[in-house]
This record gives structure tokens, sequence and C-alpha cells, in this order.
């Protein structure tokens, strides 16, 4: 009995467009609900939502129902960040702040077992394995693990034809907003010359044979980069959603600060092209 297949994995590998959604708030309750929404993947963020192991495990148990692909985002691409990842049984690994050639080589390696990888063995106590009641998982789990490598500054775009060579990257994901900040826009990541960069970016990954993603929740941009060959994508998040239904439905009683304001003042409070910097990330 092998190790599971990984959908997401074999999704990219034949080219069919995902959309996702991100789950940053630690909930297993969002994640149930937006387990139940229809995306093709989910991603877990440990990097800017309050998570730790426990809650991701607890997370993907609230998931074990639902057809949606889980991703998971650590802090940092530290070995033994990734190899806990694993071990609670995710098989795709979303890695920020990668910038060389160098870096994705040693994400590939603790990605896998020996003799492709550095990974720990400890699968007879691990999740991954279903606690040891897979008995090949040890022989079949580097085929099924995704390695998404995250680039989010200028020197990474610079080093993105290199990245791009290193084998065991089944992905590259544009990280919108922290490239604008590295490029001199912060909180701009829909300013002309980022776009350009990401558009860029996008092309060049797809003509290396590599999936390509990003997270963007305005719909004109969510398609470019579909049209461009973006193949993951995700539009937009468990955070910004509640923020944005909250909002509106305070606004439509009592006005965003407890007081009464003018439809057209609430209307232009929640109007999305005017947040869209705000819903980038």
């Amino acid at each position: 009995m092998p190790a599971p297949i990984n959908q997401f994995k074999q999704k990219l590998l034949t080219g069919q467009q995902q959309i996702g959604f991100w789950l940053s708030m630690g909930s297993p309750n969002a994640a149930e609900i937006a387990g139940g929404a229809g995306f093709d993947w989910l991603v877990l963020d440990a990097e800017h939502g309050p998570n730790d192991i426990t809650s991701l495990v607890s997370q993907m148990h609230a998931l074990q129902g639902s057809d949606s692909s889980i991703v998971i985002r650590p802090p940092i691409g530290e070995t033994w960040m990734i190899k806990q990842i694993l071990d609670i049984g995710c098989q795709t690994v979303l890695v920020p702040m990668v910038e060389t050639a160098k870096q994705a080589k040693q994400l590939v390696q603790a990605m896998n077992y020996p003799p492709q990888g550095i990974r720990g063995v400890g699968a007879a106590l691990a999740r991954a394995s279903h606690h040891n009641r897979i008995p090949d998982y040890l022989q079949t789990a580097n085929d099924q693990v995704c390695l998404l490598v995250q680039i989010e500054a200028q020197r990474g775009l610079d080093n993105l034809k290199e990245i791009l060579t290193v084998d065991g990257i089944d992905g590259v994901f544009i990280g919108p907003a922290d490239l604008a900040a590295d490029m001199g826009y912060l909180g701009q990541p829909t300013a002309e010359p980022v776009q350009k960069a990401i558009r860029t970016a996008i092309e060049q990954i797809v003509a290396a044979g590599k999936a390509a993603g990003i997270l963007m929740a305005a719909p004109e941009l969510v398609q470019q980069y579909l049209t461009l060959g973006a193949t993951f994508v995700a539009v937009g998040t468990d955070v910004t959603s509640f923020v944005k239904s909250t909002d509106t439905l305070a606004a439509q009683y009592i006005g965003g600060n407890g007081v009464d304001e003018s439809k057209d003042d609430a209307k232009k409070k929640n109007n999305s092209a005017l947040r869209s910097a705000a819903d980038v990330y």
C-alpha cells in the first residue's frame, strides 16, 4: 500500500488550473467551512497566521471530509519545520522568501527521504503514514510530496532563471505584497511596475515548464494571471472575507464606527477597488 496520491500535485503536472483560498485565522471551524465551499486547494498559513503544529493538525482534522487539497506555508524554510509539516500528513509545502537556487536545493533535500534528500525517518510515529498502517509509505512518499517556492523579492526575481532549473521544485508562487515593498511600492501591489514584474515572472515560470501560482483578490488581475498560464491561484482569505462581511453589515445598520453614515459613504468604505491594496498578499 503506497502513500496517498497527491491530487494537487497531479493536477499541476497535467496543467489543470486550480483555484484556492487562504486560511489564516488558525480556526478549525473556519477551515471546515472553507472546506465545504468547493475550492481546489486551501492554504493553512503558519507564516502570518497564529498557527503551530497542533493547530495545523486540528485544521487538517476539520478538513478530512473535504475534497480541497491542503497546502501548508511554514514561517520560513527550515528543515525541521518542513519535517514536522510532512509528518502530520501534509504533502504540499509552500515555502516563503526563497531567493536563490541554493535555497531551493536545500528545500528539495528537506522534502525528501534519503537517498534523494535528508528528511528524517520517523514515519512509524507520524500521521502521514496513518501511524505506520501504510506499509510502503517510506518507499513511495517522495513521489507524492510537492514543493512550492515563494518568490517575493527582487533578488528572487533576479535569480528566477536559476531557481527554475532546480529539480524537485513543483511550482513557483509569486508574493505580490512583499515584492511590491521590496520594489519600493509598500502597500501598492497593484502598481504597474509591480504588476509588470509579476506578469514577466509568470511567463518565465510557465516557459520553464513549472507551475506558476499567486494570491490575488482583484478579479481582473486573477483573470490576467490565469490567461498567462498560472495554474494555482488563490483568490481570497478567511480574514479579509470576514472583515468585509462584518464591515458591510455594520455599515448597513449603524455605520462603521457605531454612528450613522450615508449610503454613499458606506458604499465607498466597502468598495473593493478602494480596498484592493489591503486585499493583496
